[in-house]
């Protein structure tokens, strides 16, 4: 196996999934799982050239060479065999959609992996065979869309392996689970999970999400797409920005009814406020443009602080319309509720505030006016202001608490996303830096 870890630490930094650029890996190894497919194998490799050390999840399979589809190769093995990406082979495919769709169980209690089906889709079945295929430009993880081989009836499918993984159940299968079995038509039914155990360097057992399959939905589009053509176009988004705010907050409502809230308390609201303050300074440091706005935007944040703070719940985390799908059978459809993916996971397991979610769909709409080409600055910005207050008032008309447009913490957690925007664009894309600049002198106007 010293040798398959040798070509994993060169195979693995060209990937997207790779969570540690510019280091050399260092490789242990944690889990070697072999499949019912010949030569198919799951491992569990621990990068320890990052502190903390990260676990990441590495399919694999032998397979002579030459039939190793472009992008696969991980590199030589023996024999005339190499080594490949197992994510593009079909013994493994076939083998995780059975587990995910009808169980089973490979390994020990304390080493092995099963799956767990799940059955949330509303009584549409998936289909018991299934043609596989690997979803490109996925940034952390993989996933992999099953469809119905030829006339065969069934609800496609789309199965994401978690190449990062953590002891703990996801978020992204923990919520989206509880709130399909709940009969939730805002996120996709949910077909099975996988869950690993595997031994940490001190010799203790953990248990681990290792992968979530859910329905897919054919031919849609996300939200951004949706409402970058409906603000191009001049069309008038009010009713579906407020069936918008309606899902979201139907989300939050059945999160605080299946999962425990709390009050918050002084540590939670300082926790909170004190990243308010990091990522400020560091907007400070490096966005000049920014340096007139420190006071007011410091008032911004201790009038938040100030006022009355909702009861802490569990939220979607990374909540933006590129995580919103538009499908005719379900209406919105939100997605990917493993939240902030540079935020621990210990971090994202925790109950949060859910204005969290309400402010990065703001800024999200916002975006919506930097993005669509338009002689007519004015009309693009008016549309944006309409779709916001439409979203926000299909928020307060689901959850029933009365709408003000004075909220400070809204305002303060608005704020903060445009301070974090202005530090990525300036690092990033420094043509948009203008529109969460924009916003900051909105929402904190120079005296």
């Amino acid at each position: 196996m010293g040798d398959l870890l040798d070509l994993l630490a060169v195979w693995m930094p060209r990937q997207r999934w790779y969570g540690t650029k510019g280091r050399d890996p260092r490789l242990t190894l944690v889990a070697d799982w072999p499949l019912d497919a010949a030569d198919a194998r799951l491992l569990l490799v621990r990068d320890e050239a990052v502190h903390p050390a990260i676990v990441y999840q590495v399919p694999v399979a032998r397979r002579p060479e030459g039939s190793v589809p472009p992008g696969s190769l991980i590199g030589a093995a023996d024999d005339g065999l190499v080594w490949t990406d197992a994510t593009t082979d079909p013994a493994f495919t076939d083998a995780l959609y059975a587990l995910v769709s009808v169980g089973g169980e490979v390994g020990s209690d304390e080493d092995g992996f099963r799956g767990i089906p799940l059955g949330a889709t509303g009584g549409r079945a998936p289909a018991p065979q299934m043609t596989a295929r690997v979803l490109s430009g996925e940034q952390s993880n993989t996933s992999i869309i099953y469809r119905p081989e030829g006339e065969e009836p069934g609800v496609p499918v789309i199965c994401k392996l978690f190449r990062q993984v953590n002891p703990g159940i996801n978020p992204d299968v923990e919520l989206q689970s509880a709130l399909a079995a709940g009969g939730a038509a805002f996120v996709p039914g949910a077909i099975g999970e996988v869950r690993g155990i595997w031994m940490t360097p001190e010799g203790v057992p953990v248990s681990g999400s290792l992968a979530f399959a859910q329905e897919f939905f054919e031919g849609v589009e996300d939200a951004w797409r949706v409402a970058l053509d409906a603000a191009a176009a001049g069309e008038d988004f009010a009713d579906r920005a407020y069936a918008l705010g309606a899902s979201v907050a139907g989300m939050h409502v059945a999160l605080a009814e299946q999962f425990s809230t709390l009050d918050p308390s002084e540590a939670d609201r300082s926790a909170i406020t004190g990243a308010w303050e990091r990522r400020l300074l560091i907007a400070l440091g490096e966005v000049p443009a920014l340096q007139p706005y420190e006071e007011q935007i410091r008032d911004v944040y201790a009038r938040a602080l100030a006022a009355k703070w909702p009861a802490l719940q569990r939220i979607h985390g990374d909540l933006h319309l590129g995580q919103v799908l538009d499908t005719p059978s379900n209406g919105w459809v939100l997605l990917d509720f493993e939240g902030e993916p540079l935020r621990p996971i210990n971090e994202r397991l925790q109950p949060d505030v859910a204005v969290r979610d309400v402010a990065g769909m703001l800024r999200s709409f916002d975006y919506v006016s930097g993005a669509v080409a338009d002689d007519d600055g004015e009309a693009v910005r008016a549309w944006v202001i309409a779709a916001q207050q439409a979203f926000l008032d299909g928020y307060a008309d689901t959850t029933r608490r009365p709408r003000t447009d004075d909220d400070p913490l809204l305002e303060a957690f608005e704020l903060d996303k445009a301070v974090y925007e202005a530090i990525y664009e300036t690092r990033n894309r420094p043509d948009w830096v203008g529109i969460p600049l924009a916003a900051i002198g909105r929402l904190a106007p120079l005296r």
